[in-house]
């Protein structure tokens, strides 16, 4: 009886070391698996990051550097017309799975940017896209890394907000910390600033545009219009966030201080976020409704609609920014991004409203073939603060030299320019 009590104890011990032993093994495997993929996504990046380090500088005869002012914005002072890029959804993986597409991202940004010169380059958002089915990598690091060592490499200054996808739930670094990568001193051409602690998201501030006199010009709000909302903590239910309330009263309460700065005169204002407002969706259905033509409040004034169903997808929240913005008088236009296939601009309600073009390869299945949506917007602000936005698609001769990679697609649509690559 004795020896079968310790025959059973044997056979237990024999059973828990067997299996700690296969929890060793299954620890081993998936420590190995994560040391490969790491390993790729580290010669992939670095592949990138040596592309990136043979791009020429843009060279520009009289480059404006913007300057912290006594308000603790920064200005750009000129008394002749500025051009403002803004480009969106950049949506650089940061994985051996994404490295060919990031590629093709980096040449496209390089080849719009060395080709126009912009005084400034304004992001709405995505610049990374640390999906991991589609980069293979958590790491939303890496991407910013590349884009910023981009902007530093081609010595041009730009002012970003973040997307959705910038800091997803799940990736390894949150807003705080890659908004402290941006600013760290190792890329100065970017002017990103915090905003105040008592306001939500990170990434509200204000660029302002001076003549040599002092006076503002153009103030360029940028805003933060964070990710999701409603328990939609990956983003699986499209539920997405907006502008939240202690948002609008300081983009009220900046104006205001604007318009004291300013001997009373209220400067003209742009406004840039990455997630449509809920007005967006409001103009496209209302115009969709009358047959895609204007309305007694919305007019179209250029561009395409190509989302499909909901087509327009910002958030069911609303705290009032369009109102405000309607009310105070000073912005002309806001400006977003986030519907990689839409780029149409309207007006509604006396605001306009407009996406720019996107530049992304990676986040939509068969993206990298489309071709219609790709490029940037150019801003072109007067010395009298007026300004013109219009697209620029990619694929265009002044753009070839950099765009050579994709010389068919390019071919295609300069043959047929209704072809978007999207299947029928």
């Amino acid at each position: 009886m004795k020896e079968k009590k310790e025959k059973v104890k044997k056979t237990g011990k024999q059973k828990f070391v067997k299996f700690l032993k296969v929890i060793c093994v299954i620890i081993v495997v998936i420590a190995v698996i994560v040391g490969i993929i790491t390993l790729l996504n580290t010669l992939g990046n670095r592949s990138n990051s040596n592309f990136i380090k043979g791009l020429a500088k843009v060279e520009y005869e009289n480059q404006l550097a913007p300057q912290l002012d006594e308000d603790g914005y920064y200005a750009i002072v000129s008394d002749d017309e500025i051009n403002v890029m803004q480009l969106t959804d950049v949506h650089l993986g940061g994985g051996i799975l994404s490295v060919k597409k990031d590629n093709l991202a980096i040449n496209a940004v390089s080849a719009m940017i060395s080709a126009e010169k912009p005084d400034l380059v304004i992001v709405t958002g995505d610049i990374a896209y640390p999906v991991p089915f589609q980069s293979l990598t958590f790491n939303n690091k890496n991407g910013a890394k590349l884009f910023a060592q981009l902007m530093e490499q081609l010595g041009v200054y730009w002012a970003p907000v973040f997307g959705n996808h910038d800091t997803e739930a799940y990736s390894f670094y949150t807003r705080e910390q890659i908004y402290d990568f941006y600013t760290s001193g190792d890329y100065p051409h970017c002017i990103m600033q915090a905003g105040p602690e008592d306001v939500d998201g990170v990434g509200n501030y204000v660029v302002n545009v001076k003549k040599t006199s002092g006076e503002i010009t153009q103030s360029l709000f940028l805003l933060d219009s964070h990710s999701y909302v409603d328990n939609d903590y990956f983003g699986i239910m499209w539920k997405y966030d907006t502008i939240h309330e202690n948002q609008v009263q300081w983009y009220e309460d900046t104006l205001a201080k604007l318009t004291e700065e300013n001997g009373g005169a209220a400067p003209k204002s742009l406004v840039f976020f990455h997630i449509p407002l809920p007005e967006m969706k409001e103009a496209y259905d209302e115009w969709a409704e009358n047959g895609f033509k204007d309305t007694e409040n919305v007019s179209h004034i250029y561009g395409y609609a190509g989302e499909h169903k909901s087509v327009v997808y910002g958030s069911e929240h609303n705290y009032g920014f369009f109102d405000k913005a309607r009310e105070l008088g000073s912005t002309q236009g806001i400006l977003c991004g986030h519907d990689h296939l839409n780029n149409f601009a309207v007006d509604y309600k006396g605001m306009r409203m407009s996406y720019s073009y996107s530049v992304d390869y990676l986040a939509y299945v068969g993206i990298m073939k489309y071709g219609l949506q790709r490029g940037c917007t150019m801003i072109d602000i007067s010395p009298d603060g007026s300004y013109n936005a219009h697209l620029e698609n990619y694929y265009q001769d002044k753009y070839k030299p950099a765009a050579g990679k994709e010389a068919a697609l390019m071919e295609q649509l300069n043959e047929d320019p209704g072809y978007s690559g999207q299947a029928s």
